[in-house]
């Protein structure tokens, strides 16, 4: 599955690896951050029995979206704090968080989901802008009995307290953006497979 995804800045990253250090409690930290404008599964595209190539699918994906992004311009994007999901929909909780805030960025999400439809539990009236700094917490090295996922099953004070570890942690945050364009990524590669201009 592409997604539709907006370039994050130096700073973001930056404040990523400031971060690091904080995050050794999670079984999981990511390594390469994205911000998802939607989630882009190729079947949309083309006959379900009959998957098509991975450069056609792309080219006609560009095509598909450039009318819908037309007339969204230039937009500003900000970090605005740490959050998390404490059971998010799939894969092991918390996902904790960079949050977003980006009222054109929600736009551009719906006008693609109402084209695309919207993926059950993560898009539409459940889609949260956010850039992911890393999730799970099973194994016992990270302070938590194994296999107890104390984050999981409770989603209160542990949540709470480590959000505010991280958040001391982190100090104030101020990043804040303009997108001009936006990226067609490829989970495969984990890359950029192509760019869309605002």
């Amino acid at each position: 599955m592409f997604s539709l995804n907006v370039p994050l800045p130096s700073a973001v990253d930056r404040l990523a690896e400031r971060l690091r250090p904080e995050l050794d409690r999670f079984d999981r930290i990511r390594e390469r951050r994205t911000l998802v404008c939607k989630r882009l599964g190729v079947d949309v595209l083309s006959d379900p029995h009959r998957p098509p190539e991975k450069d056609a699918a792309l080219s006609e994906l560009r095509s598909e979206l450039r009318p819908l992004v037309r007339g969204t311009g230039p937009f500003r994007v900000e970090i605005t704090g740490i959050d998390a999901f404490p059971k998010p929909t799939a894969g092991p909780g918390p996902v904790v968080y960079l949050a977003v805030e980006s009222e054109p960025l929600i736009r551009l999400h719906w006008r693609l989901v109402r084209a695309f439809g919207g993926v059950e539990g993560i898009e539409g009236d459940a889609y949260v802008p956010h850039v992911t700094l890393a999730r799970g917490i099973e194994n016992g090295s990270n302070g938590f009995s194994p296999g107890s996922n104390e984050f999981a099953r409770h989603g209160g004070p542990d949540v709470e307290r480590e959000l505010e570890r991280l958040r001391s942690a982190a100090g104030e945050i101020h990043v804040e953006w303009q997108v001009d364009e936006l990226e067609l990524w490829d989970p495969e590669f984990r890359e950029a497979a192509g760019r869309i201009r605002l």
